[in-house]
């Protein structure tokens, strides 16, 4: 969960800082021409921004990937574990039923003739 969140909270910074950019630019005391140079330059970066943030959302999804398949292997090690377990008991109890038997039921006699 915690890993989840810091993606999100990387994502969340380099989005706030691509919005915070483009508004200080434009609110800036520059003349029109010396604006649109620095926003062209900050528009040849943003694919390297959006590969960056690709790169970073890849391997948050990778992570959570492995953690997930980590546990569901480890909640699959414990249900077989749970099920011997349960066999086990169930054959316990079905030789502990058939010795109570035998010793309550009174042998068969032959019938009288």
């Amino acid at each position: 969960m915690s890993s989840k969140r810091s993606g999100f909270f990387i994502g969340g910074v380099l989005v706030g800082s691509a919005i915070g950019a483009v508004t200080g630019l434009l609110m800036a005391p520059r003349t029109g021409k010396e604006t649109r140079q620095i926003l062209k330059k900050s528009a040849d970066a943003l694919p390297e921004l959006a590969e960056d943030l690709s790169s970073s959302v890849q391997l948050q999804a990778d992570r959570l990937s492995e953690t997930a398949l980590r546990n569901w292997d480890e909640t699959l090690v414990r249900l077989k574990e749970a099920i011997a377990a349960g066999l086990e008991a169930t054959q316990r109890e079905r030789q502990t039923f058939s010795e109570t038997e035998a010793e309550v039921t009174p042998p068969l006699r032959p019938p009288l003739r």
